[in-house]
């Protein structure tokens, strides 16, 4: 039930921001509530299976996804084990003009608890935001310090949302 998309202008190449999401075992280094990751099985250099620890409060859960991986265009995450009753989520990136990247995050889910589903349900936005957030923050750590002052006047600011 809860569903998020979201669309986001990046001044970095589509290559650095797709390998930013791609590499999931480094989640716990700066994404908020994401205590561990384990890729627990490589299937091909771009297809793998994963466990992801989540963390908030008195919550704590594991869930498992297979995370396919179409370089450098999009990221798909299927939900396989876990408290969800489904879960989608996908990433695409385009180049776009001036070397910068769009980004578009979508994500749908149902916990199998109800109550862990009206917990989670009224926090899910503000979630989602710092999730994403998140994300473009540590673009700009890792990225930034390489962008000349002739890229980043080429694309808007990394938090303007795209239309």
């Amino acid at each position: 039930m809860p569903t998020h998309a979201e669309k986001r202008r990046l001044p970095y190449g589509r290559d650095r921001v797709f390998d930013l999401v791609a590499d999931v075992e480094r989640y716990p280094e700066f994404l908020p509530w994401c205590l561990a990751c384990r890729i627990k099985r490589r299937e091909s250099p771009t297809v793998f299976t994963a466990d992801l620890i989540i963390g908030f409060k008195m919550i704590r859960e594991r869930f498992t996804s297979r995370v396919a991986l179409y370089r450098p265009d999009r990221i798909d995450v299927n939900y396989q084990d876990g408290p969800f009753r489904y879960l989608n989520n996908h990433w695409s990136f385009v180049e776009s003009e001036g070397g910068g990247c769009d980004i578009d995050f979508y994500i749908d889910f149902e916990f199998k608890s109800k109550t862990l589903q009206k917990v989670i349900g009224t926090l899910f936005n503000e979630a989602v935001q710092r999730m994403v957030n998140a994300f473009e923050n540590r673009a700009t750590k890792l990225y930034a310090p390489t962008l000349t002052t002739d890229s980043v006047a080429a694309v808007k600011p990394p938090t303007e949302p795209v239309s």
